[in-house]
């Protein structure tokens, strides 16, 4: 088939958006359908109120569920869970029973095995939670995560999200602690709601938007490159000519290899109730991006992981392969992934909105001010909900927000803030008024009253606050986690207040400009991205955590058990569980990468460079043979035997630095040696390697460039 027929083709088929979203998924609409009324009120009960489900009830419910998948054509089903490894497991388990006496199969799925299963949980990280010759673990459903069929080359599976937990009872997962600190942030907000005189709202919610930020590259030439394959990031590689200067890449046409990718995705995420919205080209060449409508922060965070799988799988589908590592090309624009937090009420009330005279709405304001303390008392915590090797890259490079947490408000509610910290009252707000175009025939605009700050950790924009730190491939599970449970701290502090005042209108205003006053430091407007800025955020006492292995101890500090146990988030295990855990990860992901680096160089890189060493002596030879000079060959011969030296022997150092790291002792000196021996040894590797890529013959070198990387896909 010609690209011109396949072109064709592609463009004949109409996809029927409403007609296929959610068709795979277990949604309201299938439960209303197939489950008897009575079971389907109780499932709702469950689901909104929290109560456990009868097991009667789970029966019916899997049975429907059941034979809901098996007409999809599912013949196994499976408990999706969120393992601390950073991605999701399931073990596939037949719906078939054993064989009858005339040889005939029945499917068959009980509630039982809906609601909990147990997986070998022996090889999952556990940081010393339970012992490793101790195998069991328990999966529960999470039934306010509809299940869903996925069709992939296994067939079609129906998965089951849910929690993970250790024999004992302990969390294994991202899930569970999430749940809890939705529950903490519901019981606190309703506490500061009901004192405001709401008294119709039953549920407060976290909603959650991720961006997914990703790159696409040509699978053939991905296989080619030892360092992708193996650590998702090029860890050698000489800037292109042309990388993204120009900005010509960023909201640029989308190439049509690519936009039949999307077009694949978008149809595989709708169908599993994923509400793909907004696709675009990011700023880097290759780079691209897409972004969900909201949801509920535990259902964004399994769509979010459902996300990441399909942008993979539908990229091999293509040819091509994704790469959601936060820095894979050095000197290139890295991929977070911002995450879009707000709080909803049940009956639609969103508690960040402002409204049209935010110095009028005190409940706001209350809102805002407890989330700025929130923020400035806990900005450890949120920078580490972000550390993982990959970000260690971004953060702080002029690329993704700076390493220290700060708040940017805009100048409507900064304005605000200072009215109430300068004279105790806030009487006006700064209104937007319109934007003149200058041409008669495009019509005006109305601006709003503040703009973004695309270098702020932590941005209000409009209605929501994006925590813009986030890296790609992490789960967004342990940002909400820490976001939920020190708002909600804050609303218990400031209900503690509120609940005892004789005066609730005075208390409030007081509590509100205390609040403003207390915490005014972590707010900032400017550039994120100065060098006085690091200034300023030092002399205000601001947290300037630079790596994964700095964030780490904030985990563990008295501070942080005491805040996690208040509302049963992590116990004091689970938290030191999670230390030993990021430790050891940081070690093997740095350890994986200096071994590849050994790998390419001494097998790959400096062969090519002997070899093309030899052939520029040769050349000498033949020219000076012919009575020619051979300045030029020489000059070339002299500096690439310069560089292969230099290289060689950063070789031998990285080799020796990486051998000495397993005898460092525990995990905390084992990562901290990983990140101040190891990385710096990689780092001058690396930039003898890079400058002879610019040297030496492209016919010679031994891997694509970034040039065929980032401009042939």
């Amino acid at each position: 088939m010609t690209l011109k027929s396949m072109w064709r083709n592609v463009m004949s088929e109409n996809v029927n958006v409403t007609g296929i979203f959610g068709e795979n998924v277990f949604n309201e609409h299938a439960m209303r359908e197939r489950l008897p009324k009575k079971v389907y009120k109780e499932l709702h009960k469950t689901i909104d109120e929290g109560k456990e489900l009868d097991p009667m009830v789970a029966d019916v419910v899997a049975e429907a569920m059941k034979n809901w998948a098996v007409e999809k054509g599912a013949t196994h089903y499976t408990h999706i869970f969120q393992p601390l490894t950073g991605v999701t497991a399931e073990k596939h388990d037949a719906f078939i029973t054993a064989p009858r006496q005339d040889g005939t199969v029945l499917m068959e799925f009980s509630g039982k095995e809906l609601i909990k299963g147990e997986p070998d949980a022996s090889s999952f990280p556990s940081g010393g939670l339970r012992a490793t010759f101790e195998a069991r673990g328990y999966t529960a459903w999470d039934c306010t995560s509809p299940a869903y069929v996925r069709e992939d080359a296994a067939g079609a599976i129906l998965c089951i999200p849910t929690a993970f937990c250790s024999y004992t009872g302990e969390a294994l997962d991202q899930k569970t602690p999430l749940l809890r600190s939705m529950e903490a942030i519901n019981e606190q907000a309703l506490r500061l709601l009901r004192l405001f005189g709401n008294t119709t709202s039953k549920k407060v919610t976290p909603s959650v938007g991720p961006e997914q930020e990703y790159f696409l590259v040509d699978k053939q030439k991905y296989l080619q490159r030892e360092d992708l394959i193996f650590t998702g990031r090029t860890l050698f590689g000489a800037m292109p000519p042309k990388g993204q200067e120009l900005d010509d890449h960023y909201f640029g046409t989308i190439r049509q290899r690519i936009a039949s990718y999307m077009k694949d995705v978008n149809e595989e995420l709708w169908k599993l109730g994923i509400s793909a919205k907004t696709q675009h080209n990011e700023v880097a060449p290759a780079q691209h991006e897409l972004a969900p409508i909201y949801a509920e922060a535990n259902i964004a965070v399994d769509h979010n992981q459902l996300v990441m799988k399909t942008l993979k799988k539908v990229a091999c589908q293509h040819g091509m392969q994704c790469l959601l590592h936060e820095k894979p090309f050095d000197g290139v624009n890295g991929s977070g992934k911002h995450n879009n937090w707000s709080i909803t009420t049940d009956d639609g009330i969103n508690l960040l909105d402002p409204g049209k005279t935010p110095h009028e709405n005190v409940q706001f304001l209350m809102v805002l001010t407890c989330i700025l303390k929130a923020v400035d008392e806990h900005a450890d915590l949120l920078r580490e909900s972000a550390a993982d090797p990959g970000n260690d890259h971004r953060l702080g490079a002029n690329e993704a927000p700076p390493a220290i947490i700060s708040v940017f408000l805009g100048e409507q509610l900064e304005d605000v803030l200072e009215q109430l910290i300068s004279t105790g009252t806030a009487t006006h707000s700064k209104a937007g008024g319109v934007l003149h175009t200058g041409v008669k025939r495009l019509p005006d605009f109305a601006k709003d009253a503040t703009d973004r700050n695309r270098t702020s950790p932590f941005a209000f924009t409009g209605n929501k606050f994006e925590f813009r730190m986030v890296g790609s491939r992490d789960s967004i599970a342990g940002p909400n986690v820490v976001l939920n449970t020190i708002v909600a701290d804050a609303f218990s502090q400031a209900c503690d207040v509120l609940e005892k005042a004789d005066d609730f209108e005075l208390a409030v205003h007081d509590l509100i400009k205390e609040y403003a006053t207390d915490h005014q430091r972590i707010v900032f407007n400017g550039n994120g991205y100065s060098d006085e800025w690091v200034a300023e955020a030092e002399r205000r006492g601001l947290p300037n955590i630079k790596s994964m292995v700095d964030a780490i101890p904030c985990l563990a500090t008295d501070k942080a058990v005491e805040l996690f146990g208040k509302y049963k988030v992590f116990s004091k295990a689970e938290l030191e569980s999670r230390v030993e855990i990021k430790y050891e990860n940081y070690a093997k992901a740095i350890n994986i990468e200096a071994k590849t680096m050994i790998d390419m160089a001494s097998k790959q890189i400096l062969p090519a460079v002997i070899g093309y060493t030899k052939s520029l002596a040769d050349t000498i030879l033949a020219v000076k043979g012919a009575g020619a000079p051979a300045t030029v060959q020489t000059d070339l011969l002299n500096d690439v035997s310069k560089l292969l030296e230099e290289a060689k022997a950063a070789l031998v150092t990285l080799e020796e630095v990486t051998d000495k790291a397993a005898e460092t002792g525990d995990m905390a000196a084992e990562a901290r040696y990983f990140h101040e021996s190891v990385v710096p040894a990689m780092a001058a590797l690396r930039t003898p390697v890079d400058k002879l890529e610019v040297l030496v013959d492209k016919k010679v070198w031994p891997m694509p460039s970034y040039s065929d990387l980032l401009f042939e896909v």
